[in-house]
Protein backbone atom coordinates (compact mmCIF):
# COMPACT_ATOMS: atom_id res chain seq x y z
CA UNK A 1 0.00 0.00 0.00
CA UNK A 2 1.19 3.43 -0.79
CA UNK A 3 0.63 6.07 1.31
CA UNK A 4 -1.76 9.10 1.12
CA UNK A 5 0.26 11.69 -0.74
CA UNK A 6 -0.22 15.87 0.30
CA UNK A 7 -1.65 17.30 -3.20
CA UNK A 8 1.21 19.71 -3.68
CA UNK A 9 3.67 16.64 -3.55
CA UNK A 10 1.35 14.88 -5.87
CA UNK A 11 1.69 17.64 -8.15
CA UNK A 12 4.84 18.06 -8.59
CA UNK A 13 5.65 14.32 -9.83
CA UNK A 14 3.61 15.17 -12.71
CA UNK A 15 5.99 14.41 -15.58
CA UNK A 16 7.58 11.36 -13.99
CA UNK A 17 7.07 7.89 -13.66
CA UNK A 18 5.46 6.87 -10.35
CA UNK A 19 5.94 3.44 -10.33
CA UNK A 20 5.60 -0.06 -11.49
CA UNK A 21 3.97 -2.73 -10.54
CA UNK A 22 4.82 -6.30 -9.69
CA UNK A 23 3.98 -9.23 -12.15
CA UNK A 24 0.94 -10.93 -12.49
CA UNK A 25 0.33 -14.11 -14.80
CA UNK A 26 -2.62 -14.90 -17.10
CA UNK A 27 -3.69 -17.86 -16.89
CA UNK A 28 -6.36 -19.92 -18.80
CA UNK A 29 -9.08 -19.91 -15.42
CA UNK A 30 -8.62 -16.06 -15.87
CA UNK A 31 -9.68 -15.87 -19.24
CA UNK A 32 -12.50 -18.40 -19.08
CA UNK A 33 -13.98 -16.77 -15.80
CA UNK A 34 -13.91 -13.50 -18.18
CA UNK A 35 -15.59 -14.65 -20.96
CA UNK A 36 -18.14 -16.17 -18.53
CA UNK A 37 -18.75 -12.99 -16.78
CA UNK A 38 -18.81 -10.94 -19.98
CA UNK A 39 -20.49 -13.54 -22.49
CA UNK A 40 -17.78 -12.80 -25.06
CA UNK A 41 -17.02 -16.68 -25.36
CA UNK A 42 -14.44 -16.22 -28.88
CA UNK A 43 -13.03 -19.08 -29.60
CA UNK A 44 -9.44 -17.61 -30.18
CA UNK A 45 -9.55 -17.35 -26.00
CA UNK A 46 -11.09 -20.76 -25.40
CA UNK A 47 -9.86 -23.35 -27.50
CA UNK A 48 -5.93 -23.75 -28.92
CA UNK A 49 -6.99 -24.99 -32.36
CA UNK A 50 -8.51 -21.48 -33.00
CA UNK A 51 -6.06 -19.39 -31.84
CA UNK A 52 -3.14 -21.51 -33.64
CA UNK A 53 -5.04 -21.40 -36.62
CA UNK A 54 -4.89 -17.53 -36.14
CA UNK A 55 -1.26 -17.49 -36.07
CA UNK A 56 -0.67 -17.66 -32.17
CA UNK A 57 0.94 -20.00 -30.24
CA UNK A 58 -1.86 -19.94 -27.41
CA UNK A 59 -4.65 -18.83 -26.27
CA UNK A 60 -4.58 -14.93 -25.36
CA UNK A 61 -6.65 -12.62 -23.29
CA UNK A 62 -9.89 -10.66 -24.07
CA UNK A 63 -7.88 -6.80 -24.79
CA UNK A 64 -11.00 -5.71 -22.10
CA UNK A 65 -9.79 -8.33 -19.47
CA UNK A 66 -5.98 -6.91 -19.64
CA UNK A 67 -7.47 -3.17 -19.92
CA UNK A 68 -9.63 -4.32 -16.34
CA UNK A 69 -5.90 -5.91 -14.56
CA UNK A 70 -5.40 -1.71 -14.81
CA UNK A 71 -7.16 -2.10 -10.74
CA UNK A 72 -5.01 -4.98 -9.59
CA UNK A 73 -1.75 -3.84 -11.41
CA UNK A 74 -2.09 0.00 -10.39
CA UNK A 75 -2.05 -1.64 -6.52
CA UNK A 76 0.60 -0.25 -3.98
CA UNK A 77 1.75 1.85 -6.75
CA UNK A 78 -0.63 4.87 -7.33
CA UNK A 79 -0.91 6.95 -4.31
CA UNK A 80 -4.48 8.52 -2.98
CA UNK A 81 -4.50 12.26 -2.32
CA UNK A 82 -4.30 13.39 1.01
CA UNK A 83 -7.48 13.89 2.70
CA UNK A 84 -9.56 11.58 -0.27
CA UNK A 85 -12.60 11.70 0.43
CA UNK A 86 -14.09 10.05 -2.32
CA UNK A 87 -12.52 8.65 -5.98
CA UNK A 88 -13.79 6.72 -8.98
CA UNK A 89 -12.61 6.25 -12.47
CA UNK A 90 -13.39 8.50 -14.71
CA UNK A 91 -12.51 7.41 -17.91
CA UNK A 92 -10.22 6.92 -20.47
CA UNK A 93 -8.78 9.83 -23.24
CA UNK A 94 -7.22 6.90 -25.18
CA UNK A 95 -6.75 2.75 -25.20
CA UNK A 96 -4.59 1.01 -27.64
CA UNK A 97 -4.57 -2.84 -27.36
CA UNK A 98 -0.90 -3.67 -29.27
CA UNK A 99 0.05 -7.04 -28.65
CA UNK A 100 -2.08 -9.96 -27.40
CA UNK A 101 -1.48 -11.57 -24.05
CA UNK A 102 -0.78 -15.32 -24.55
CA UNK A 103 -2.25 -17.86 -22.06
CA UNK A 104 0.50 -17.77 -19.00
CA UNK A 105 2.26 -14.94 -20.05
CA UNK A 106 3.04 -12.11 -17.22
CA UNK A 107 1.94 -8.40 -17.35
CA UNK A 108 2.64 -5.64 -15.33
CA UNK A 109 1.77 -2.02 -15.50
CA UNK A 110 4.07 1.13 -15.55
CA UNK A 111 2.58 4.16 -14.34
CA UNK A 112 3.49 8.17 -15.25
CA UNK A 113 2.05 10.68 -13.64
CA UNK A 114 0.58 13.27 -16.39
CA UNK A 115 -2.20 15.67 -14.37
CA UNK A 116 -3.48 16.42 -11.20
CA UNK A 117 -5.69 19.51 -12.02
CA UNK A 118 -8.94 20.77 -9.48
CA UNK A 119 -11.65 20.63 -11.94
CA UNK A 120 -14.32 22.20 -9.34
CA UNK A 121 -13.97 23.09 -5.91
CA UNK A 122 -12.82 20.04 -3.77
CA UNK A 123 -13.42 18.09 -6.79
CA UNK A 124 -9.45 16.75 -8.45
CA UNK A 125 -8.74 15.00 -11.60
CA UNK A 126 -5.91 12.76 -11.55
CA UNK A 127 -4.58 11.73 -15.32
CA UNK A 128 -2.03 8.80 -15.57
CA UNK A 129 -0.33 7.40 -18.26
CA UNK A 130 0.07 3.67 -18.20
CA UNK A 131 1.73 0.72 -20.45
CA UNK A 132 1.16 -2.43 -19.72
CA UNK A 133 3.94 -4.51 -20.71
CA UNK A 134 4.24 -8.03 -21.22
CA UNK A 135 7.08 -9.88 -20.01
CA UNK A 136 9.71 -10.57 -22.37
CA UNK A 137 8.01 -8.74 -25.18
CA UNK A 138 9.10 -6.12 -27.00
CA UNK A 139 5.42 -4.37 -27.71
CA UNK A 140 3.28 -4.13 -24.89
CA UNK A 141 -0.01 -5.21 -24.16
CA UNK A 142 -1.73 -1.94 -23.65
CA UNK A 143 -1.33 1.74 -23.21
CA UNK A 144 -4.11 4.21 -22.29
CA UNK A 145 -4.88 7.48 -20.23
CA UNK A 146 -6.31 7.03 -17.57
CA UNK A 147 -8.65 9.23 -15.92
CA UNK A 148 -9.51 9.42 -11.78
CA UNK A 149 -11.65 11.50 -10.08
CA UNK A 150 -11.67 12.68 -6.10
CA UNK A 151 -13.19 14.63 -3.82
CA UNK A 152 -10.98 16.69 -1.07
Amino acid sequence: MVAPMPLAAMRSLVGGEIGVSGWIAIEQDRIDGFSAATDDFAAVHLDRAAARAMGLDDTFAQGFLTLSMLMRLQEGVLPEPEGMTSGFNYGFDRIRFIAPVLRGARIRGRFVLTRVEEVRPGGWQRAVSVTVEIEGEAKPALVAEWIAYFTV
